[in-house]
Parts: C-alpha cells; sequence; structure tokens
C-alpha cells in the first residue's frame, strides 16, 4: 500500500539506483543519490522539532532545480507538507502568502535576501553536509497534506490550494497507467515548480524511475532552442501549455526536426486550438496526444481527451471524460443535472472524487464556497467542488470548454483571477478607477482604467513590478475619462468588451 509519495522514490531508488532521476545543464543525480540527498534535508528539518503531533507548512524559494526537488522531497520525507513560490516574487506578494501559510521553515538560497521574512532558514548550499539521522514516517497516513500552492484571489489575497499525499499518489497511478509511462520515458519538464502541471512531471517520473530533464521556463519562449533541445536528448513525453505548443506551430520551425523519439504529447492549462494541433499532429503523427483538463483544486486534472479522430481547424477540442476515480458533474444555475443525453445544453462542471483538494489553506469561507455539497443528495457529506467553468456535452457524450462563468482567466497556462490585479491597480496612487479584462482572441490582458492625475502606461508597469508576478502584467493600458456604469451604478463590463 503507497502511503507517502516518497514511498515512489524509495522503490525507484531500490530498483534502479544508478540511474539518473534528474538532469539539468550539465549537472544530473542518480535515484540512489538523490533518496540520500532527501534523507539529509528531511533530517535537518527535523532538527528544528517544530511539528510534534501535526505538520508543518516549509515555504520553498528556490529556482526550477534539482535542488529545488531536493528540498521537495526532503520536506515530505520529514512527514510536513511544502509550498513552493516563485523566488522572484515581489516582496508584497511573498508577505501575503506568508499572511495565510504561516510557514516556521524557509528553504532558500545564500545568494538571496528573504531576511525579511524572519522564518528559521535552511540553505541549499548546505544540503550535502547535512547528517542522515532521522525520519518521521512512521506516523504518517495518506490524508496528510503533500502540498499547497498559492493561485490568484480576487479578494488580493492568493488562495491556498491544499492537496493530500493519496490524491497525488493516486493522480500519478491514472497517469502511468493511461499513458503507459516506464523506467524507459525520458521526459522534459516545461512548468514551473509552483505550478501545478508541475506535479505531473515530478511524480510520474519517479513513480516510474523514468528520467526528467529540467531546463528553465524562460527557454521555452525560444521555438528552435526548445526543439533542438527535444530532438538532442531524445525526449519521449512532454506536458506542456498549450501556449507553448501554438508559439512552436507558429514559427514555422516544426519541419526542421523529426523528433522520432517524442511519442507522447500532453498539455493543459488553457485551450488549445486545433488550427496548431493540427501541424503538431501532422507532423508527428506517430504520437499520441492528449488534452487534459483541470483546475488545481482537483490535483492537476481530472478529465482527459486522448485524440483519436480529425478536427477542423475551427473545431473545438474536447476535454473529454473524467480521469480514473473522479466523477464530472454539469449542472445549470438551478443545480439542475445536465446529462450526455443533452448536448450543447450549458452549464456549470463540478467534479467530485480522489483528487479533491481538501480545501483552501488557513480559508474556511472560501473552502466552504467551492466545496459545496453534493447537491443530487444530502444523506451524508459528500463534497464536490465547483470549478466556475462552462462546459457543454457533445453528441459524443464528450465534454466541451466553453468558458469561466466568472472573472477567472487562464492565461500563459496559469489561473488568474482579474479582481487580484484590479486589486493592485486600484492600490497605486493617482488611479481612480479601474476594470481588468481578458482578450480571448488576441491573449490579452487588458487594463482600462480613469486617472486624472493621466498616469502612463510606463508608470503603472513600473508600480504593477513590484506588486504582481509577469505573467499577470496588464499588456494593453486604455485610459478613460469616465467609466461607463450599468444601471446598477457598476462598471459596465460588457460595454467595455466592445472596445477591447
Amino acid at each position: 500500500m503507497t502511503i507517502n509519495i516518497c514511498d515512489f522514490l524509495k522503490n525507484s531508488a531500490k530498483t534502479f539506483p544508478h540511474k539518473v532521476a534528474f538532469t539539468q545543464n550539465d549537472k544530473s543525480i542518480t535515484y540512489k543519490d538523490f533518496d540520500e540527498l532527501s534523507n539529509k534535508i528531511a533530517s535537518e528539518i527535523l532538527k528544528h522539532e517544530l511539528g510534534a503531533y501535526t505538520q508543518i507548512p516549509v515555504l520553498i524559494l528556490l529556482p526550477k532545480s534539482i535542488e529545488c526537488l531536493s528540498a521537495m522531497f526532503g520536506v515530505l520525507k520529514s512527514g510536513n507538507f511544502y509550498t513552493i513560490a516563485d523566488e522572484n516574487s515581489p516582496k508584497e506578494r511573498l508577505l501575503k502568502i506568508i499572511q495565510v501559510l504561516k510557514p516556521q521553515i524557509l528553504i532558500t538560497s545564500k545568494k538571496y535576501d528573504f531576511a525579511y521574512l524572519n522564518l528559521k532558514t535552511i540553505f541549499s548550499e548546505d544540503f550535502d553536509k547535512f547528517d542522515t539521522n532521522q525520519n518521521n514516517l512512521k506516523t504518517h497516513i495518506d490524508t496528510n497534506l503533500a502540498y499547497v500552492l498559492f493561485t490568484s484571489g480576487s479578494t488580493g489575497l492568493p488562495k491556498g490550494v491544499s492537496i493530500s499525499h493519496k490524491s497525488v499518489i493516486d493522480y500519478t497511478d491514472w497517469v502511468s497507467k493511461t499513458f503507459k509511462v516506464s523506467h524507459d520515458e525520458i521526459l522534459l519538464s516545461q512548468a514551473p515548480f509552483y505550478f501545478d502541471n508541475s506535479v505531473l512531471d515530478i511524480f510520474t517520473s519517479v513513480k516510474n524511475a523514468a528520467t526528467l530533464h529540467i531546463v528553465a521556463s524562460s527557454n521555452y519562449s525560444f521555438p528552435v532552442k526548445i526543439l533542438e533541445y527535444l530532438q538532442n536528448n531524445d525526449i519521449s513525453m512532454i506536458f506542456w501549455v498549450p501556449s507553448v505548443l501554438v508559439n512552436i506551430a507558429n514559427a514555422n520551425v516544426l519541419q526542421k526536426f523529426p523528433l522520432k523519439s517524442l511519442k507522447k504529447v500532453l498539455f493543459a492549462g488553457e485551450v488549445m486550438p486545433n488550427k496548431q494541433l493540427n501541424i503538431w499532429r501532422k507532423h508527428l503523427a506517430h504520437a499520441m496526444f492528449a488534452n487534459l483538463y483541470g483546475p488545481t483544486e482537483i490535483t492537476v486534472d481530472c478529465s482527459y481527451y486522448i485524440c483519436d479522430r480529425e478536427f477542423d481547424d475551427d473545431e473545438e477540442l474536447p476535454i473529454g471524460t473524467a480521469c480514473e476515480n473522479m466523477q464530472l458533474y454539469v449542472f445549470d444555475e438551478n443545480s439542475n443535472l445536465i446529462t450526455k443525453d443533452m448536448p450543447n445544453k450549458k452549464g456549470e462542471l463540478c467534479v467530485r472524487g480522489t483528487g479533491l483538494s481538501v480545501g483552501y489553506f488557513n480559508d474556511k469561507e472560501k473552502t466552504q464556497n467551492a466545496f459545496i455539497q453534493n447537491p443530487l443528495h444530502d444523506n451524508y457529506s459528500d463534497k464536490i467542488y465547483k470549478t466556475g467553468d462552462i462546459v457543454c456535452y457533445n453528441d459524443k457524450g464528450e465534454l466541451i470548454y466553453k468558458g469561466r462563468k466568472d472573472f477567472q482567466i487562464k492565461h500563459m497556462g496559469y489561473r488568474i483571477e482579474l479582481g487580484e490585479i484590479e486589486t493592485a491597480i486600484l492600490a497605486i496612487k493617482g488611479i481612480d478607477n479601474a476594470c481588468v479584462l481578458y482578450n480571448d482572441e488576441n491573449k490579452n490582458i487588458v487594463l482600462i482604467y480613469e486617472s486624472k492625475d493621466k498616469i502612463t502606461q510606463k508608470e503603472l508597469l513600473l508600480s504593477l513590478r513590484d506588486k504582481l508576478p509577469k505573467y499577470m502584467l496588464p499588456t494593453k493600458f486604455i485610459c478613460l475619462d469616465q467609466m461607463p456604469l450599468n444601471i446598477n451604478g457598476k462598471i459596465d463590463r460588457k460595454k467595455l468588451k466592445e472596445i477591447i
């Protein structure tokens, strides 16, 4: 029985001790050495004696690297749970995460200055010096937390999605079985480790003693560079956000790289247009393509569609059917169930099953609003997650994604609450009013604002860079003398949509 994610590592280190687990640039580490290194980090964490009867949160602020992975597994082996945040996050955002998470230990590098966080700190430069003398997994159970990942929050306060070991174990088992992953697999990681898509890359690799190549996320802006890497390293499986695949297809360079080793192309995080997908499918006729779907709250993915037929460029790609041990419901606005025999009828997608988050960390109100009792019965506690995504069934019984119910968007693979961006903008001196919208066609975050002081785009960006991650920054700015209002006195977003 697999109880802890680290059981994956223990088994792989025992079966394939000298096989390369992770490789990055000119550095690599075997499963045996990685297992021993994470044991050292676990021992160092336990020396602090902070969680005798409960798990403690450990914040990791390290770049995408072997050291970051070592820290993750070290935290898990200590019986605690981790949060990874972008080490380049603005100070204001990190302090907001600290406010919610209240971590007791920070793992980072000596090249960063996070003294203002006022946390007990373990430095990655010291990992090799630590002793291996204890672990804390004897009392561990699979419903313990594995990680908390922070997503954007509409009030300006990030939401910490809490995921258990059991959810990750079941998801990884499903991925491994569905996509026939073996120890011969060579994967290339695209997602940052603070983005939940990385969960598939990391734990699927470790469970199957595969090799995971780590490449900085910035490299994916250069199609030729990343295709050369795929080609030269015989990468056999990838799980990328669609925007990367789209950029490569649009660059018209695929034909220069045969990519004969690449057999499995998975993608998730935003809508994949068939126009660019068809370019990939034509070039890699030997490969399997799969569209995965799911919010962070259900452990990466809850539905999938393996491309098994041809699509016209303007057709919608299904998000498919439920993953194993997951169940999908579509409800109308009156909580009436929409079934497969009602094609094209739209409703909100709700999810239940093994992947469900245990809730938002330290936020009972948001948890209760998003994780509700199954409206089909009230006989026992049966939680479902309201995704806020609008879907419908097609005539084949497959789910089709139609858009967002609220003001949350999916941009560059990230789920973003437009309200968080608005909160940051309205806090800037000289801004009188503001509205943030998303242009689905041009993939632009558009800021519309009022400013008697006539604050410029350059001034706004300078202010926002201290408040928001780069992927949340607006890319189009419109200054109005006055915002249009509806009959309720609220900003008329429908009218604003017409000008973006």
